[in-house]
């Protein structure tokens, strides 16, 4: 099957690295705040206690969400991040429901699988992984 050449939207292909860094710092700046609300209560206050796991989580998503911020350590900083999302899709969602939309896990499983996507791709040429050649 041939496709039209302006149905490819080629024109964004050269920005493709830099879109991917964007990707990685807004989803990191918004990932940070997931953690400052349960340590922090900010920008809101956390609604739940906080236990052992939520602790440790809270400090994953604040340090793990600077260093993707910066983009320093990014592959192995969103591989980790993407496992804490899939665990905690399966341990706080998953067992409300199948739908993503019905049990609450959306933003879990959004953050699970576009970090695994940085882990895969990289940080992208505006990271501190690049500045330094580690990409």
């Amino acid at each position: 099957m041939r496709r039209h050449p302006k149905m490819q939207l080629s024109f964004l292909r050269p920005w493709a690295p830099h879109i991917l860094s964007i990707l990685r710092i807004l989803a990191a700046a918004t990932f940070l705040t997931h953690g400052t609300m349960k340590l922090l209560g900010w920008p809101a206050p956390f609604p739940y206690p906080l236990n052992g796991l939520l602790y440790v989580a809270a400090i994953l998503e604040i340090v793990g969400g600077l260093l993707l911020i910066v983009g320093l350590f990014t592959r192995p900083v969103a591989f980790i991040l993407s496992g804490q999302m899939a665990v905690a899709y399966f341990m706080g969602h998953a067992g409300q429901g199948f739908f993503p939309v019905l049990n609450g896990g959306e933003a879990a499983m959004l953050f699970c699988f576009v970090f695994l996507y940085i882990a895969a791709a990289g940080p992208g040429p505006w990271s501190a992984d690049a500045a330094a050649g580690r990409d």
